[in-house]
């Protein structure tokens, strides 16, 4: 059988998780990031990851991708340990995190370039994958201009690009809408959804609970380092009438009233 299938109960053949975390622990100092975590991610879906922010979203990313390392647990991407396989696992994932540094002093162009001949891919190759992306992504007319000039939007779709040129199994990406106009977000969203419905796996980070809601099959919430709920929309979302509003209630915000402790505010002047 291969990497790709298992067996569930009744022998049928089945897609394995994407990603298996178990136990995962993240200590800094006295802080405690991520409480012994454990999740598994569906193959092939859209997937939120959501919490306020302090909630262990980033440092949980950072773990599963290889970026960091637990202080306990264990992870698996398509079935592989990511830290006793990593070239393996790196190959099958992409990558947009928070806080993206790239290569400022080359054009658009030169870094999907440098990128693709870096994952081993040949420059022919490398070249019409390139176009195609800076196409779709609209950024052919900046494709030689320095990634330094980039305006935060552009970089996020620079980012993706570079994430996206090797066409992983798997794409993880931190909040990749912060900070981005509507026109950029709506042209990663349309690219994202072409990669989902090809059967790969997205998984990202965010607290903005309407675009997890219209985007995600998926979700899972996260607060003060654990996991409080995680499931398919619906199963998430339960009774509530909004992600939004069962998000409050499982992190513990539903109740919170902050009208009498700002009686000052917008009184008489």
């Amino acid at each position: 059988m291969s990497d790709r299938t298992a067996a569930d109960a009744s022998g049928a053949v089945t897609a394995p998780p994407a990603v298996r975390v178990q136990g995962l622990w993240k200590r800094f100092g006295e802080q405690t990031a991520v409480a012994g975590i454990d999740l598994e991610l569906p193959a092939g879906k859209f997937i939120g990851l959501v919490g306020p922010n302090g909630a262990g979203k980033t440092t949980t990313l950072s773990m599963v991708t290889g970026l960091l390392r637990p202080d306990h647990g264990t992870i698996e991407v398509g079935g592989r340990d990511v830290w006793r396989d990593p070239v393996d696992v790196k190959a099958r994932i992409g990558v947009l995190p928070e806080g993206l540094r790239l290569f400022e002093r080359l054009s658009g162009r030169e870094l999907l370039a440098y990128t693709g001949r870096l994952r081993g891919l040949p420059g022919a190759e490398v070249d019409k994958r390139a176009t195609q992306l800076l196409d779709v992504l609209d950024l052919a007319g900046a494709q030689h201009k320095l990634v330094v000039d980039y305006s935060t939007g552009m970089r996020k779709k620079i980012g993706l690009a570079a994430a996206l040129l090797h066409n992983p199994e798997v794409l993880f990406l931190d909040e990749p809408f912060e900070g981005v106009d509507p026109v950029s977000a709506q042209t990663i969203r349309r690219v994202l959804e072409r990669y989902t419905g090809s059967g790969a796996t997205v998984a990202f980070s965010s607290h903005v609970m309407e675009l997890v809601e219209s985007l995600c099959d998926w979700v899972a919430v996260m607060a003060n380092g654990t996991i409080r709920a995680q499931g398919t929309l619906s199963e998430v979302r339960g009774s509530a009438s909004s992600l939004q509003n069962a998000f409050l209630e499982l992190v513990g915000a539903g109740g919170r009233d902050t009208g009498e402790s700002l009686d000052w505010l917008g009184g008489t002047r």
